[in-house]
């Protein structure tokens, strides 16, 4: 019979930060310019200087993916002969999902990043708030909103972007076995601050392939494998060019900083690698479409864009981002930390 093991006491070791792998993980820093804080564009109309449509994505797994739902669960629950299992969500055709509300916090988290945004959410507590620079706690005012927050949304502000759950096109899952992780430690590293300020947002970097401890080591998770595919669709409302090309460069698709997405739980052991395909753009941009979107169950297809004008319509939003909302520097550092393919390898004990 397999066992889950429990996790244990953090190991400490002998070994001297020396002899340690690399970090693998690395710290963007803030930009160093102040805030541009706005009212949102709204929801209670399209407006025509505007962008309104959908993007239908198409999610590959690079290495295992595992979203979990926060339980474990008997393995015969899932058809699985691993007797006690941490799962995915599954729909009722038990194909596995990536909820949209994990995809989102992924890619509002690049997006916040590369753009001179504040901090979404923070850890509670008042010894955490202090650590924070002030312009970068999260927005509280709508009417006065970062970039990142007039596009994903803030405190009584629900953005301009909606993302469905991914549903895996498959029906299978395969069984992993994580070692066990154990919380940051800021308080032991000094690289977290500056100045006794946090000194940017965190992020890991991919690895070729992710850690697998094996049955009798590890803790039992239902994942999505390498090459699984799933598809979703995002639906954006009163985005501007500069807004709409910045989320185009967070899900990948800047030729010049092509990088993969770092989804769900086991990043530090290389999990969670997705790359992003966008397969197709659908503009809601004449007053007639406006009215179709209303008036009909299903809208006609003459502004979907694929091919090569999908081509040139993604390089004319990015080329916006780039003039108007996007952080060069923070772009450079980020896209080093979340370039794919990568022959970096995963740690596999204490780093």
């Amino acid at each position: 019979m397999t066992h889950t093991p429990r996790p244990g006491p953090r190991p400490t070791g002998n070994s001297s930060p020396d002899t340690l792998p690399p970090k693998p993980y690395e710290l963007i820093p803030f930009p160093d310019k102040p805030l541009s804080l706005e009212a949102p564009a709204g929801h209670q109309r399209y407006l025509r200087d505007r962008l309104h449509g959908t993007l239908q994505l198409s999610l590959k797994v690079e290495t295992a993916v595992h979203v979990s739902t926060g339980v474990a669960v008997m393995g015969s629950d899932i058809n699985s002969r691993i007797p006690l299992i941490k799962p995915m969500v599954q729909g009722n055709d038990r194909h596995l999902l990536i909820q949209g509300s994990s995809l989102k916090g992924c890619v509002r988290a690049v997006y916040e990043a590369i753009t001179n945004s504040t901090l979404a959410v923070i850890t509670p507590g008042r010894d955490n708030r202090d650590k924070i620079p002030p312009e970068r706690l999260p927005c509280r005012d709508k009417k006065k909103l970062c970039p990142a927050s007039r596009v994903f949304g803030a405190l009584d502000w629900q953005g301009l972007v909606e993302f469905n759950d991914a549903r895996c096109e498959g029906s299978g899952f395969t069984t992993g076995f994580m070692p066990s992780l154990y919380r940051p430690r800021p308080d032991q590293r000094r690289a977290y601050f500056i100045g006794g300020r946090v000194a940017g947002r965190k992020f890991y970097y991919h690895a070729a392939r992710a850690i697998d401890k094996g049955q009798n080591q590890g803790i039992a998770v239902q994942q999505a494998g390498k090459a699984y595919i799933f598809k979703t669709q995002l639906t954006f409302k009163n985005l501007t060019s500069a807004e709409l090309g910045t989320l185009l460069v967070a899900l990948g698709q800047d030729s010049k900083y092509p990088i993969a997405l770092k989804i769900g739980g086991g990043k530090p052991i290389g999990m969670g690698t997705v790359t992003v395909n966008v397969e197709a753009v659908t503009k809601v941009d004449s007053p007639q479409a406006l009215r179709d979107r209303y008036t009909r169950y299903a809208l006609t297809e003459s502004n979907q864009l694929t091919g090569e004008q999908l081509k040139q319509f993604t390089q004319q939003m990015i080329q916006a981002a780039h003039q108007d909302l996007i952080q060069e520097p923070q772009l450079k550092q980020l896209a080093e930390v979340l370039k794919f393919p990568t022959n970096r390898p995963a740690p596999s004990g204490v780093y």
